[in-house]
């Protein structure tokens, strides 16, 4: 029997989450050999080959996501009407207290039943209408979560005031592409999950190496320097928003609290990513060396020699820790402008990954779903409208960053990147209140090394 269109996309979405898995996986054993005294230059090699191939699936199989996505839009409308006025299909168990066990039944949101999560969000809210049905099947997935993380999940939702909710994984998952946009930079960071309690994370760093000295007479004692470490705390935040909505909008609304929600993931999604672009003292602008590129009428031309001092400073800060994984970040605007620029010169030597005659590469892909192209060092690109663009003395230029990937550390909650609590305290003016937040932490200057160009040379593009 043919599968529908539903069918096929879930079908999709599944080889590209667990492709996606595949290369996280592959990224945390690419981590561990960077990490390792010896660096195992080939299989490093070979886990980048095997990386690069499973993005150029996942590419294929989002395209092809996409395209069932455009056949069944007038069908999807109509699925998402008739989902917010009947239940769930999924099945419970007829007692709240009944024990469950995780692996040998079903749990209670499951993706093949409920793959756009909408009887999820219904129910979250409907609990705090008083809807006992909704209550239960919240309850059982609760415990269905408890009994999968234990002790976090208590931590996490064990406050009086809030009735806490942890988002099903696979919803993070689902709602994870549609938020990811807003989050460019921090997709590429180097990730570590935050420590189980504390507000701080820590990273260790060597601050006195070891000394090799030529010995000048036989018998003499061989050169000593005592290595000396330290511990760098780096400072846990908490990102939230919330969201009060009216009875009215949901009882009489059509989707009115699942669009509420998705776009306060989207806004926690791209604050995270700002916070690590642009927040005072710690941000990515405010720890990067500048590499000033200062000109009236600005051409790519003359950008072009600053576009290899960035790669070559980091380098030269990181020397044998430098394990090839820079990468550009600027603004879109900035990335059209390069693409724009016409010239009749070209550089005395070529480039890895760039054809004779070019100054760099544009892999043609959407926002937020990967690098955009290269540089004619071969550095990839991310392109992030999170850059401002408003520095300088005329407040019209934005600022272009070089950094090691394994260098830009990233600490998020392992529990779920976004967690959803509700509370009935506005009863009374018939209002219910969404709040969505999340713990992280990052750093980039373990090793200084990120470089920044800046100057009046990236005033606002004119094409």
């Amino acid at each position: 029997m043919a599968l529908t269109i539903d069918q096929l996309m879930n079908k999709v979405r599944e080889e590209i989450n667990e492709r996606i898995a595949k290369r996280n996986d592959l990224t945390e054993q690419l981590n561990a050999v960077r990490d390792a005294d010896a660096v195992d230059t080939e299989r490093e090699s070979a886990i980048v080959d095997e990386r690069a191939a499973l993005d150029a699936e996942i590419k294929a199989q989002r395209e092809r996501l996409d395209g069932l996505r455009a056949e069944a839009e007038a069908d999807a409308a109509v699925a998402r009407l008739q989902s917010e006025i009947r239940p769930t299909d999924t099945k419970r168990d007829a007692s709240p207290t009944a024990t469950v066990r995780v692996g040998s039944e079903p749990r209670t949101y499951r993706q093949d039943q409920d793959p756009k999560g909408t009887g999820f969000l219904s129910d979250m809210v409907a609990r705090q209408l008083n809807d006992v049905s909704a209550a239960m099947r919240i309850d059982r997935h609760m415990q269905e979560e408890r009994s999968l993380r234990g002790p976090q999940i208590e931590r996490a939702v064990g406050t009086s005031a809030f009735a806490g909710i942890v988002v099903p994984q696979y919803l993070t998952d689902l709602y994870a592409p549609q938020a990811k946009a807003g989050r460019p930079f921090a997709d590429v960071c180097r990730k570590h999950d935050l420590p189980a309690t504390g507000m701080t994370a820590t990273i260790g760093k060597i601050t006195t190496g070891t000394g090799v000295d030529v010995q000048a007479n036989e018998g003499d004692a061989a050169s000593e320097t005592n290595i000396d470490d330290t511990t760098m705390s780096v400072s846990i935040q908490t990102a939230a928003g919330q969201q009060t909505i009216s009875r009215q909008a949901i009882e009489r609304g059509v989707g009115v609290e699942s669009a509420t929600l998705e776009d306060l993931f989207r806004a926690y999604a791209t604050n995270l990513d700002g916070k690590l672009l642009n927040q005072a003292t710690n941000g990515l602008t405010n720890v990067a060396t500048a590499i000033s590129y200062t000109d009236g009428t600005p051409t790519a031309a003359e950008l072009y020699p600053k576009l290899l001092a960035g790669p070559a400073a980091v380098e030269a800060a990181l020397l044998d820790q430098a394990v090839g994984d820079t990468v550009a970040v600027m603004h879109s605007r900035r990335w059209y402008w390069l693409q724009s620029q016409l010239t009749s010169t070209w550089p005395m030597f070529g480039q890895p990954g760039v054809g004779i005659q070019q100054g760099g590469i544009n892999y043609g892909e959407a926002y937020g779903s990967g690098f955009r192209g290269i540089l004619p060092s071969g550095v990839p690109v991310i392109v992030d409208n999170n850059i401002a663009t408003n520095l300088g003395g005329g407040t019209n230029e934005d600022e272009i960053y070089f950094i090691s990937r394994s260098e830009a550390h990233l600490w998020e909650d392992p529990t779920a990147p976004m967690l959803i609590r509700t509370e009935a305290t506005k009863a009374a003016n018939l209002q219910v209140l969404l709040v969505v937040y999340g713990y992280f932490a990052y750093t980039f200057a373990r090793r200084a090394h990120a470089q920044k160009i800046n100057g009046t040379g990236l005033v606002t593009p004119t094409f």
